[in-house]
């Protein structure tokens, strides 16, 4: 008898990637089979991301788009699980009777079990969403179908958040920051680099709090430090690293072991302290100065990444025109910036002085034009710079790379042209020189 299929279909943030891949490691291990193609599936998971109003969204357009190979195709099955189900279950199963099960973000470890309950029409009811935000057990075992290219794979440390950001609905959907054990994180760093994985990513929604929890003290230093250990690792990046626990040890780990990428992601979302108050940043400007200073006087060629907020309730034209003048002074690498999303039941969205949307996208595109500007210019103090890189992409001619400098998705390629394509492969690692600028992206060539 053929196998019952089933795919799944992931929207949202690399956490969200790690559950997919986890649960269809539990489908490689079962009676059914794996397809990575929706139109011939038995069952169609969609991973959800219910973070923001535009990837709500999302969420429904592909729920409703997949619905098709439920009505015409050879889907028996629409189930969704994650982040917005466990917000938004009961208006999810009124509003979208396409669903037949609904699983909120703790559920992935039982997803085979909810599916064989489905065939065996024996599912008690269509929506189960658990609220004692366990660590899935499936987890521990380290079993992943990685979706990423093979040589580098996302390395979760922990689940939920603890920072209580007014703006913020990620504890309400993930719960309170739960460690996983440094144990089991490196059992399944270990096994991921036994596959051939080079570079691991690791995140969190904040990795800075990494242990305060489950050991009562900042263990970040100390997984950092036994992960370099692993002998054939390539590449440590680091994602999402909050500014609040950003200690002298963290900065003194970086530093000093070679396989940390002197890359760090850190969110900060303004930079107004007036505006930082409100969103409960617990920081000011001056604190985030002293920082970026810090990480770049003890970790020469650092490349630090943030993210902002623009059109928070009550950011005023003085406060937004800080923000700018902030950028101007710290001469971040890399941004990125979202307007302002009123998002149900945060403190934020009950605020007074909400922004129109036509101002908050005006500011937006001011932000990212300025930003423009000061990233041109750190590229262009880059060329000339030799960087070994790893093969992200192959398109015609062109090799679409990475170096410790860009993380995957969200930074420029430094593109290399080829002569000869077919000689290389994704994961392959190259020594470049950059030799031109090219709008976002950095140009390379090939070194012998």
């Amino acid at each position: 008898m053929n196998k019952k299929s089933i795919a799944f279909v992931t929207l949202g943030c690399a956490k969200n990637t790690v559950y997919s891949e986890y649960m269809m490691g539990l489908v490689e291990k079962s009676d059914y089979a794996l397809t990575d193609d929706p139109a011939q599936a038995d069952v169609i998971v969609v991973n959800t991301c219910g973070f923001i109003t535009a990837a709500k969204q999302e969420t429904i357009d592909t729920i409703l788009a997949l619905n098709d190979y439920k009505e015409k195709g050879s889907c028996d099955f629409l189930i969704a699980i994650g982040c917005m189900v466990q917000k938004y279950a009961p208006e999810m199963e009124e509003a979208l009777p396409e669903l037949d099960l609904l699983l909120g973000s703790t559920s992935y470890d039982d997803i085979l079990s909810q599916i064989d309950q489905l065939y065996a029409k024996k599912q008690p009811q269509k929506s189960y969403v658990d609220v004692d935000w366990h660590l899935p057990e499936q987890k521990q075992e380290a079993t992943r179908v990685l979706s990423t290219p093979g040589y580098y794979a996302y390395l979760t440390i922990a689940e939920g958040c603890n920072n209580r950001c007014t703006f913020c609905a990620i504890p309400e959907m993930q719960g309170p920051y739960r460690s996983r054990k440094l144990e089991d994180i490196l059992d399944e760093a270990r096994q991921l680099v036994a596959g051939g994985v080079k570079e691991l990513i690791v995140i969190a929604q904040d990795i800075t709090y990494y242990g305060k929890d489950l050991y009562g003290e900042l263990a970040l230093p100390k997984l950092l430090h036994a992960l370099c250990e692993i002998e054939d690792l390539k590449w440590v990046r680091l994602l999402y690293a909050y500014p609040n626990n950003f200690n002298d040890a963290l900065i003194d780990t970086i530093a000093s072991e070679e396989k940390i990428c002197k890359y760090i992601d850190i969110p900060l979302q303004h930079a107004d302290d007036g505006v930082l108050k409100a969103m409960n940043r617990q920081i000011t400007q001056a604190d985030i100065l002293a920082l970026v200073k810090k990480l770049r006087d003890r970790v020469p060629g650092i490349v630090i990444r943030s993210t902002f907020i623009v059109g928070f309730p009550g950011e005023s034209e003085e406060a937004y025109e800080r923000l700018l003048h902030f950028l101007e002074e710290a001469t971040l690498d890399r941004v990125g910036v979202f307007p302002y999303s009123q998002e149900d039941n945060t403190p934020a969205g009950k605020m007074p002085d909400q922004i129109d949307e036509d101002v908050k996208e005006a500011r937006a595109q001011n932000l990212m034009d300025l930003q423009f500007e000061i990233m041109y210019e750190r590229h262009e103090k880059m060329l000339g710079e030799r960087r070994e890189v790893f093969v992200d992409e192959i398109e015609n001619n062109l090799l679409l790379c990475r170096s410790y400098a860009e993380a995957p998705d969200i930074d420029p390629y430094v593109i290399v042209p080829c002569e000869d394509p077919a000689s290389y492969e994704v994961g392959d690692l190259l020594k470049v020189e950059i030799t031109d600028l090219h709008e976002y992206d950095l140009i390379g060539s090939l070194l012998s």
